[in-house]
């Protein structure tokens, strides 16, 4: 059998870095998303779901 089939392991500390950055950059675009929410006007559009008490019977 030769070496190149089975490759040997890389050490858990290059996936645990590679995590750590993906999570801190996931992190980073949520708390983004989360400012440009904030930031925009209320939704003043008029469509949408009547309430309960203004539903009319078909």
């Amino acid at each position: 059998m030769s070496d190149k089939a089975n490759p040997p392991k890389k050490s858990g500390g290059e996936r645990k870095d590679r995590l750590a950055e993906a999570l801190r950059a996931n992190l980073q675009k949520r708390k983004a998303q989360a400012r440009s929410r904030r930031a925009g006007d209320a939704d003043k559009r008029p469509e949408g779901l009547p309430s309960a008490g203004k539903m009319q019977k078909k």
